[in-house]
């Protein structure tokens, strides 16, 4: 039994179907970009589906989030919640009534049973075929129940289960990413499409709505490979009862690895959306790390536009070995969306840094004509534009932060007399002069004076004016805080070091 192909007569179509439960991982974002880029490299549509069956998990603060996250990434949706579509409605909680019919049809079809086993008598029959070396799946106990039995059953309160009677075949299928793959009857046994208490399963709902959402293209996770010949067969009889039009092609991206060389999973703490969200990752940057894990625009090349990946992307370069999750190269490819970003929009983009409840200086203090001076230097050092508050913050502050390590390194034995010539040096220079340039010189004068090149000689004006021993150029900082500032903060730290 080989897969229906949907062929040159149906046009592209791919989801994105995510259940609304916590916070959305990087993993599903992963999911959600290759088939938003695949429904755009082929002119296709990009159906956007909730899937809310669970209701003991499902929120609808985790739902909003959702479309919040997809918002914020720049994903567009052609068929989905808030845009509509001739398939809607687009979350599964608002389709049970379909769900329920079709599994009366496929029961009296032939096609599905009820099942009676209890958890306990399932579990002691996996255990004895694992003992005696054979396949632990379900063994087909009530696949052909007579009447008698039934109502045996029933007559103990037992509340059925559906399950679908899987096809006694062998199932292959071309996966689009991992090529041609075969399961054999032993190891896709029967399984469960309905809840004793009615409720519809993932297993059901998923390919009755891809079915008649005409999905021509279903890419997830490997963690869904192995369900995968069930769905084809569910197909089957989907296109027997005229619910289906053809079996979709699947294709089944690379696991993504964590710490510890374990799959990436929701609990880690690097898997949350939000986290790089709320550290200033550019959604560009995100996305193009992201796209890199199981692909690859070219071998020398990691960093590229989305256009750029959706005029590129193909699924024969996929590839289907696991990806390692690696932060620091996260961070190194957003810090290169943020350099090519055009000024005026790194301003913009810094904006929620610069005031609360990020930003510790108060909002009368912040000065938009000094941070735009300042910019063109934070630009070429940040690497997610949450560091912006901290590199820019002396601007803002009545006082430099005081942190004591940074003092300690820079304020060894004769940093006194140093500051005390540079502070001289410095307040030579009228407001004319005080630029850049000019700075550095008057700094590296004072440590000539006092047998220290430049990089010594800077060190105690950086932490006497910005508190810190690192941040953005000095003399560009001075030069943009101003003579009186930049003269009182020396001052401030000459009477700190003698006190």
């Amino acid at each position: 039994m080989a897969n229906a192909t949907p062929g040159t007569g149906f046009p592209v179509r791919v989801r994105f179907c995510p259940s609304p439960t916590g916070n959305p991982h990087v993993g599903l974002v992963r999911t959600a970009l290759f088939n938003w880029a695949y429904a755009r490299r082929h002119g296709g549509t990009f159906v956007f589906r909730i899937e809310d069956t669970d209701a003991a998990r499902d929120s609808q603060e985790s739902y909003e989030q959702l479309l919040d996250a997809m918002r914020w990434l720049g994903f567009d949706w052609d068929e989905g919640p808030e845009v509509g579509g001739p398939h809607a409605p687009y979350r599964q909680s608002q389709r049970m009534d379909l769900y329920r019919d079709v599994a009366e049809k496929l029961l009296a079809g032939g096609r599905a049973y009820h099942c009676y086993c209890t958890t306990e008598e399932l579990t002691e029959r996996r255990e004895a075929a694992r003992a005696a070396g054979r396949p632990s799946g379900y063994d087909g106990h009530c696949r052909d129940l007579t009447a008698e039995q039934v109502a045996a059953y029933r007559a103990e309160g037992r509340e059925p289960i559906v399950r679908f009677r899987m096809p006694d075949e062998t199932i292959t299928f071309v996966d689009l990413v991992r090529g041609e793959l075969t399961f054999t009857p032993e190891n896709v046994t029967d399984y469960g499409i309905v809840r004793a208490n009615g409720a519809p399963l993932y297993t059901l709902v998923n390919p009755i709505d891809d079915a008649l959402m005409e999905i021509t293209h279903i890419l997830r996770g490997e963690d869904l490979l192995s369900s995968t010949p069930r769905q084809i067969a569910l197909y089957q009889a989907l296109m027997d009862l005229g619910y289906a039009k053809f079996v979709p092609e699947f294709g089944h991206l690379p696991y993504v690895m964590g710490e510890g060389n374990k799959k990436l999973s929701k609990r880690d703490p690097q898997a949350s959306l939000n986290l790089y969200r709320d550290r200033g990752f550019l959604p560009a940057g995100l996305l193009n790390y992201l796209s890199l894990l199981g692909w690859s625009l070219a071998p020398d090349r990691d960093i590229f536009t989305m256009d750029e990946m959706v005029a590129a992307f193909d699924l024969t370069n996929v590839n289907p070995n696991p990806a390692r999750f690696d932060l620091k190269k996260a961070e190194a490819i957003n810090a290169d969306h943020i350099r090519q970003l055009d000024p005026k929009a790194f301003v913009e983009a810094c904006g929620p840094w610069l005031r609360a409840p990020h930003a510790p200086w108060a909002p009368e203090d912040f000065d938009p004509a000094a941070f735009e001076a300042i910019a063109p230097q934070a630009q070429t050092r940040v690497t997610v534009l949450s560091d912006i508050t901290a590199n820019v913050d002396f601007l803002f502050l009545p006082e430099p932060v005081w942190d004591e390590t940074s003092w300690n390194k820079a304020m060894k034995e004769g940093s006194d007399a140093l500051l005390t010539t540079a502070r001289a040096k410095l307040a030579a220079l009228g407001d004319d002069a005080w630029r850049a340039d000019e700075l550095k010189a008057a700094v590296l004068a004072a440590g000539e004076e006092h047998g220290l090149k430049l990089g010594k000689a800077q060190a105690p004006v950086r932490v006497s004016v910005t508190g810190r021993t690192v941040g953005l150029p000095l003399f560009e900082s001075l030069e943009v805080l101003g003579r009186e500032r930049t003269l009182a903060r020396v001052d401030a730290a000459l009477a700190r070091l003698a006190a």
